[in-house]
C-alpha cells in the first residue's frame, strides 16, 4: 500500500500539470477567450479542498470498519499470490463502480453530490477532477461493501477503486478520437464525452471506470455520433462561477422538494427516484423528456 500512496501522491503532480498543460495548448489554438480558465480554477479548488481539508475531517477509513466486518464473514478467500485472484478482484471492483456510478446518475440522493462532476459546459482535464464535497457523506462507498463478502480484501478494493479513478482522467479528453477495437472492452476518451454530454440522446449512458463491457451487457451503452456533437454540462446549465453554487445547488433544490412532500412516499420519491421525478408524473426525468420529443414529432 506504501508503493500505492507514493503513486498517487506523484499522480496528484502529474494530474494538476497535464491540466496546465491542456489548458495552455488548447487556449494558444482557440484564444485565450475559448478556454474557460475560471471553470478550472474551481476545478482546483474543489479537489484541493476535497483532498486535503475533507480529507482529514471524513477520511475514506470511516467506512472501513464496515468493509472489514464482510471481510472476516467472508464466503470464501481469493488467491492474491496468483493473477486470478487479482483479475477477479479487477472485475468485482469494475462492477461494482459500474453500479456505483449508474445509481449516481439514476438516484437523486446520490445525484446531489455527482453532478458537481457534471457542472463544467467544457470537458477537459480539470473536469477529472471537480468530483464535489459531500461524496463521502451519502455513503456512496457501500457500492463496495459486498465485495469483501466474496473474498476480495478491503485494502485491494480500494486500491483498485483509486487506480480506476486514476485512469478515467484522460477520458475527458475532447481531442482524442475515438480508439477503434478498443471501444468495445475500455471506458475511452469518446465514451466519456457522451457521458459528460447533455444530449437528450446521450442523457444516462457510459458508466464504466476502466471497462466499457458492463454498459454493453446491461444496455447502457451509447456511442458518439458524427453526427452529433456533444453538449457539455447539465441538462440545465449553470453558467455562472459560484462556487458554494456549484458545490451545493442540487442538495438546495431536494430540500426545496423535501420540504413540499405531501407523504412520506413523495418524501422517498424526491430521495430515491431519478433527477427530475415529480409526483404525478409531471416530472422531468430523463424518460419524461424523451416521451416529451416523441410526441413533440409525432
Amino acid at each position: 500500500m506504501e508503493i500505492l500512496y507514493a503513486i498517487l501522491k506523484a499522480a496528484v503532480v502529474t494530474v494538476l500539470a497535464s491540466s496546465l498543460i491542456e489548458a495552455l495548448v488548447l487556449s494558444w489554438r482557440q484564444g485565450f477567450a475559448g478556454y474557460d480558465w475560471k471553470a478550472s480554477g474551481i476545478s482546483v479548488i474543489d479537489f484541493l479542498v476535497r483532498e486535503y481539508p475533507l480529507a482529514v475531517l471524513l477520511p475514506l477509513g470511516f467506512w472501513f470498519g464496515a468493509m472489514d466486518w464482510f471481510w472476516q464473514h467472508r464466503l470464501w478467500t481469493l488467491r492474491m499470490d496468483h493473477w486470478t485472484g487479482w483479475a477477479a478482484c479487477f472485475l468485482g471492483q469494475e462492477f461494482c463502480y459500474y453500479w456505483y456510478h449508474r445509481a449516481a446518475h439514476r438516484v437523486r440522493w446520490f445525484w446531489c453530490s455527482h453532478a458537481v462532476h457534471h457542472t463544467p459546459n467544457q470537458l477537459n482535464l480539470s473536469a477529472a477532477y471537480r468530483f464535489g464535497w459531500t461524496g463521502r457523506l451519502t455513503g456512496t462507498i457501500a457500492f463496495f461493501m459486498l465485495a469483501p463478502l466474496f473474498g476480495m480484501p478491503p485494502r485491494i478494493v480500494l486500491m483498485l477503486l483509486s487506480l480506476n479513478l486514476l485512469y478515467q482522467f484522460w477520458t475527458h479528453a475532447t481531442w482524442i478520437p475515438r480508439l477503434g477495437p478498443l471501444e468495445w472492452i475500455l471506458n475511452t476518451p469518446s465514451a466519456h464525452r457522451v457521458h459528460h454530454a447533455s444530449n437528450l440522446e446521450y442523457l444516462d449512458g457510459n458508466y464504466g471506470g476502466v471497462l466499457i463491457v458492463f454498459d454493453r451487457l446491461f444496455g447502457t451503452y451509447i456511442p458518439e455520433r458524427a453526427d452529433l456533437p456533444c453538449k457539455y454540462g447539465l441538462v440545465e446549465p449553470i453558467t455562472g462561477y459560484n462556487l458554494l453554487t456549484i458545490e451545493f445547488h442540487q442538495w438546495v433544490g431536494l430540500w426545496r422538494d423535501l420540504r413540499t412532500a405531501r407523504s412520506f412516499g413523495e418524501a422517498c420519491g424526491y430521495l430515491l427516484k431519478p433527477p427530475g421525478w415529480r409526483p404525478g408524473g409531471e416530472g422531468r426525468t430523463t424518460e419524461d423528456l424523451r416521451r416529451e420529443a416523441v410526441a413533440a414529432t409525432a
